[in-house]
């Protein structure tokens, strides 16, 4: 193929609107020209993302401006390509009609997460790093996209979840205000026990364990008479962005009281039946053959 066949295949006019040649050349052009300036935008957005986290704002902030910097640059960089390559903006109408059939057909979902999205990372009910329980999963939410927020379980596995049940379902922040988590330790000593001794190791436990805040202050609570034991209840505070810091604490703790409670011979209590027998038992003797 010579040259200049090269440049009558380019000039090739594919379709002609309001009097405006869209040729093969002007369509190559468009991802070209599209291509460098999105590899120019995605570099600069990675280094105002640099900055501003030397700056020591928070990952929902970061996260929040640089989201904002590409759908401005995106917006730009569509319009300005378009007038640099003479393309009329009214040659992309059926565009327009396509995503309005779209929408009809099934796109809600799709615009319903996505403008959830965007609540999400400018009202900031739900940012990253924060711990959420959502139905039957908890977990840490590692990034709010487009579409998707995406948690992190207890149990390590990642967890998708659409934007808008996050805001039209019910959510449990524990970090939304802070990262105090309040959480208890329930034990049951043997009737008979000096409860005064009880809650005072149990108040002991609590005070010298260091990851216990000492405001809001710990607290000892006999809950009740139970069948087989007298039950108590050590109510604290930690500081934790997650479960497994929770359910370490309330372990150590557990094993601490067993410790106290055997220097100083409580009981923790078992479950007793006493079986009471009406009448007379008659002992019946086998002779063998």
């Amino acid at each position: 193929m010579t040259l200049a066949d090269l440049q009558s295949a380019l000039s090739f006019v594919l379709f002609t609107y309001n009097d405006v040649q869209i040729t093969v050349l002007k369509v190559i052009q468009v991802p070209l020209v599209l291509f460098l300036m999105w590899f120019v935008v995605t570099w600069i957005g990675r280094l105002i993302k640099k900055a501003l986290l030397a700056k020591n704002l928070g990952p929902d902030t970061v996260h929040l401006f640089t989201r904002i910097y590409l759908v401005v640059t995106i917006a730009v960089l569509v319009f300005t390509s378009l007038e640099v390559l003479n393309i009329p903006l009214t040659a992309f109408a059926f565009v327009s009609g396509a995503i309005a059939i779209g929408v009809g057909f099934g796109a809600q979902n799709i615009i319903n997460n996505f403008i959830s999205g965007w609540i999400l990372m400018w009202e900031r009910p739900i940012r990253i790093g924060d711990f959420l329980e959502v139905g039957d999963a908890k977990g840490v939410v590692e990034t709010i996209n487009t579409r998707s927020t995406r948690i992190r379980r207890n149990d390590g596995v990642h967890m998708l979840v659409p934007n808008s049940q996050l805001l039209e379902n019910t959510v449990t922040n524990w970090t939304l205000i802070d990262r105090n988590a309040r959480s208890s330790v329930n034990v049951g000593v043997a009737y008979g026990s000096d409860v005064v001794l009880v809650e005072r190791l149990i108040k002991q436990v609590l005070d010298e364990h260091p990851a216990i805040l000492k405001k809001p202050a710990s607290s000892v609570l006999f809950d009740d008479f139970a069948d087989s034991s007298l039950t108590f209840s050590a109510i604290f505070w930690v500081c934790a962005e997650s479960e497994a810091p929770l359910r370490q604490v309330r372990s150590e703790l557990r094993f601490s009281i067993y410790k106290i409670f055997a220097e100083h011979n409580v009981t923790i209590a078992f479950p007793q039946r006493d079986i009471h027998i009406d009448g007379q038992i008659a002992l019946k003797r086998t002779h063998s053959k």
